[in-house]
């Protein structure tokens, strides 16, 4: 029954409900909050309290102590929902913020369902006004408030994911909906505040929470690759983009590649727009980044323009990407139906095998002979020149690097390695087998020995992950311990391995620091295959992409067996080597080494298209005309009619080097100024400033204006 008794906390609740119920006046509060839904459940509930309330605190009736907890629950619910409304933060748990609303969301449900009940059965108590709508329409009315839970749905999914039964796609698409993880980006950033979380739980040993947040962390992760499926699904490219290839954060095939402190690479924007948000954490290994420095990958950059001139792909401009309105990829649709989003991945994609290009077979990319498919034009008319690569300007024109990886490395067959050494995830139960495998590189054994480097060679070929797993397992020293073997097959597969580690950033120094440069050098003079010394040139090029290694593998004796392997290598160890020196002569010291050793006779040879190698050779060339030396070679060993045939026959990138090579040569000598004019080259100097890339254009602008003012001190002498 009612009693007179102070009313303190009918008015607080109808304080918190008036509270409440005025977020939805506060723009953009709650547009972007994950828990919406459940906002308006809340909002729904205290809509029927509030006229309630008000006709309680105008009558002379009061709440019954009963009734007085019942509020005195009631606010307590709706302030600490309102609390978490406006305390909402981006960078948090989507999962455990909302799991936090639904639950007190369920608790103001029930509880004011609780205080509906006590009003209705001393309703004849109270006066008539406050019974319209009656307590039993109310009861009612908060009964149909939604109430489905969607712990229950995860946890569920979890069961599932730990039977190895699930969850479905449906399943994952219901989650990420009601928890608002609706793109990649947002998958990504719960995934490492989700670490974050079970980290804390281990230290402080608790497990039962660490066990579940691993469970949600591999769910996520899980959503992470299905919207990956759906993006790839979206490009309808006519082959499939190697994952290698697409940024973690864009899903877009990249441009402009960098690495990031954690040896990961994506593309720069993306990254950059990632860190500006204070995300000092890896995305994808969820490694907390010791610095901000974003180094370009070449490697990569290049494997990809080549890939790209390969298939006649066009890649997106990220920055027009990431200036639209919405820049990363959506797994769910705002405000989409359950249906919409699940229906991108036809049935051959979901059956179709993730694509992450093995170590081995991107140097085959980068290393297509000139009569591929779509890189040769048709055969030119002018019976003086020869046949060069057409112009691709339209392929990655972000790209500076024309080079393309080596060519086939004779690969063994994955049968005689176990399907657990085969996976490609970085799990720890590949470790004990790794180890097992460096335990067997130093066996007194040559068959042993034989057949742990051949195992971890094809193992460290199949995903970064696993060259991490390789490397911190330590298999490095023993590799180039094995560079010395008198085995051929040990020898070879031995620096093979390391080729294929070299690919993680973080591996390069390990590898250097491991003392791996004299025994690739002496791989390179004394090798018993042609496979291992191409290999090896290839892995000296790895490393040499880090500044300070250029300098000490030139200093180590490196270049004069380059440029035998030019001379007289296979084709595939003569790409290998031509890709060495080009990266190698970017430092200045070691130009006049290479020009010394008489490179410049074989890439003036390795002009001709037959060999496939015209870029490679201009890019070579253009950086070693910029010293004296080279210019003087250059001229003397013929070098000026290929170049000049280039700029009118060549790929766009070859135009732009070879330009950019007869601009230094021209205003080094007057006489070599004299024999390029001769050759014929103003006309596609013309052209090239019409059609070319942005440098290209430069540069033949400046040449052509070099002979103009040439003339003109002419005509006044």
């Amino acid at each position: 029954m009612m009693v007179q008794m102070d009313v303190s906390w009918l008015r607080v609740l109808l304080d918190n409900i008036s509270s409440y119920l005025s977020l939805s006046s506060m723009e953009g509060l709650l547009h972007s909050n994950p828990a919406y839904e459940y906002y308006t459940r809340g909002e729904d509930i205290s809509k029927l309290l509030m006229p309630v309330l008000d006709n309680l605190i105008d009558s002379d009736a009061a709440p019954s102590e009963l009734l007085n907890n019942g509020f005195e629950e009631l606010s307590q619910y709706v302030d600490e929902l309102r609390d978490q409304f406006q305390s909402w933060q981006p960078l948090s748990t989507r999962i455990f913020y909302v799991l936090r609303i639904e639950s007190l969301a369920s608790k103001l449900r029930e509880s004011s369902l609780e205080v509906f009940q006590l009003l209705k059965h001393c309703e004849q108590h109270l006066p008539a006004d406050l019974l319209s709508p009656s307590f039993e329409e109310c009861i009612e009315l908060v009964k149909l408030v939604a109430r489905e839970e969607i712990s229950n749905t995860i946890d569920q999914a979890l069961k599932d994911q730990k039977k190895g039964v699930g969850p479905t796609l449906e399943v994952m698409l219901k989650i990420a909906k009601c928890v608002g993880l609706r793109s990649n980006q947002e998958i990504l950033i719960e995934g490492v505040v989700l670490s974050n979380m079970k980290e804390t739980a281990e230290i402080t040993d608790n497990d039962t929470e660490a066990e579940y947040l691993d469970g949600l962390i591999s769910l996520t992760t899980r959503m992470h690759d299905y919207l990956t499926d759906i993006k790839h699904a979206q490009l309808r490219c006519p082959v499939r983009v190697p994952s290698d290839f697409r940024c973690s954060l864009s899903l877009e095939l990249m441009t402009d590649p960098v690495i990031v402190a954690s040896g990961q690479t994506y593309e720069r924007v993306y990254i950059q727009k990632w860190i500006d948000m204070g995300l000092m954490v890896c995305p994808k290994t969820k490694q907390a980044l010791s610095h901000t420095t974003l180094t370009p990958n070449v490697i990569v950059r290049a494997f990809i323009a080549s890939w790209c001139e390969t298939h006649d792909i066009y890649p997106p401009d990220p920055l027009e990407l990431i200036q639209s309105s919405q820049p990363f990829p959506l797994l769910v649709e705002s405000g989409s139906g359950d249906d919409s989003s699940g229906t991108v991945l036809d049935d051959s994609l979901k059956s179709e095998k993730a694509s992450s290009l093995d170590a081995e077979e991107l140097h085959q990319i980068f290393n297509r002979s000139a009569s591929a498919p779509g890189i040769v034009s048709d055969v030119f008319s002018k019976p003086k020149r020869r046949t060069y690569a057409a112009d691709t300007s339209g392929a990655l024109t972000r790209s500076n690097i024309p080079w393309k990886f080596p060519e086939e490395r004779h690969w063994r067959q994955p049968g005689i390695i176990s399907a657990t050494i085969r996976e490609t995830g970085s799990s720890s139960s590949i470790d004990p087998e790794v180890k097992k495998l460096i335990e067997d590189l130093t066996s007194s054994s040559l068959d042993t020995q034989r057949e742990a480097t051949a195992q971890i060679r094809i193992l460290s070929r199949n995903s970064t992950d696993n060259r991490i797993v390789v490397a911190r397992c330590g298999a490095i020293p023993s590799l180039v311990s094995l560079l010395h073997s008198t085995d051929e097959r040990i020898q070879t597969d031995a620096v093979t391995c390391l080729l294929n580690l070299s690919i993680n950033n973080n591996n390069k120094s390990l590898i250097a620091d491991s003392g791996a440069i004299e025994p690739l050098i002496h791989v390179l003079k004394t090798g018993y295959l042609e496979e291992a010394k191409s290999n090896s040139a290839a892995t000296l090029f790895s490393l040499s992409v880090i500044e300070e290694y250029k300098t000490e593998i030139g200093k180590a004796g490196a270049i004069e067996p380059l440029v035998d392997l030019l001379a007289n290598g296979s084709l595939s160890g003569k790409k290998d080597a031509a890709t060495a020196l080009f990266i190698l002569s970017i430092h200045h010291e070691n130009k006049t080494k290479v020009i010394e050793a008489g490179a410049v006779r074989y890439l003036v040879e390795l002009m001709d298209p037959a060999f496939g190698m015209v870029e490679k050779a201009v890019v070579v060339l253009s950086n070693l005309a910029t010293v004296r030396e080279g210019k003087i070679a250059i001229g003397e060993e013929g070098g000026i009619p290929v170049l000049v045939e280039v700029v009118e026959l060549g790929s766009a990138r070859g135009k732009e080097n070879a330009t950019a090579a007869l601009l230094q040569l021209c205003t080094h000598s007057p006489k070599f100024c004299n024999n390029v004019i001769r050759e014929g080259v103003i006309p596609p100097l013309v052209a090239l400033t019409k059609s070319g890339t942005a440098r290209g254009k430069e540069k033949a602008q400046n040449l052509l204006k070099y002979f103009r003012a040439q003339k003109a001190n002419q005509r006044r002498d």
